[in-house]
């Protein structure tokens, strides 16, 4: 994974167009697993803040361009499943490829259905290959429009905001490595609450 400590420097050098490029690889080319969506997202909307010295342009273009990419990256995975298939599964391992984060992403569609799409995005690994998944299953295409639009907005407009408010607090800009693990770590939990639902769901008596 790409150090932290790199982003800022990426972004200052490549702008709108590298920061699209690592959102929509990460959205929705398998070998974009690796890459760091979530401290990407929250060091776009720093630097696009008066403490981030306005090294992007303005918030609202850089959240419509990284929910362009995610929505686009997703689309493009979600069509990769539909044509390669079942097959996909029995890829062998590689520097490239691991089966495992396949499974992984099958795990996570079984266990929260169309939700997933949304859901996934906020989840490391699973939301490179969730839509790649959905694909797969045959889940069905205005299904999958419909959550994956919901979740890349939330995603792709929800961390570039939530670095651009806090790029406005002193202590966040002295702070900023702390900052970025402590918003990955927040961004997981709608998935433990949702994971925490659903075990209840399961055990009350029926």
């Amino acid at each position: 994974m790409l150090a932290l400590f790199n982003l800022e420097q990426l972004l200052e050098n490549g702008g709108l167009f590298v920061l699209a490029a690592i959102v929509f690889a990460e959205s929705g080319l398998l070998i974009g697993f690796f890459l760091p969506g979530d401290s990407l997202l929250f060091i776009a909307g720093f630097l696009a803040s008066e403490a981030g010295k306005n090294v992007l342009p303005p918030i609202p273009l850089v959240i419509i361009v990284t929910v362009i990419a995610a929505i686009a990256g997703d689309q493009v995975g979600y069509w990769f499943g539909k044509k390669v298939g079942p097959a996909l599964f029995d890829r062998p391992k590689s520097k490239l490829f691991n089966p495992s984060h396949v499974v992984r992403a099958h795990t996570f569609l079984e266990k929260y259905g169309n939700r997933t799409i949304v859901l996934a995005r906020f989840v490391p690994i699973v939301r490179t290959f969730a839509p790649v998944v959905a694909g797969v299953g045959g889940m069905e295409y205005k299904t999958f429009v419909k959550y994956n639009v919901l979740g890349g907005i939330a995603w792709g407009a929800g961390l570039p905001l939530l670095g651009f408010l806090l790029g406005r607090v002193d202590v966040v800009k002295d702070h900023i490595e702390i900052a970025i693990l402590a918003v990955v770590f927040i961004s997981l939990l709608p998935v433990v609450f949702e994971y925490i639902s659903h075990r209840r769901s399961q055990n009350a008596p029926k």
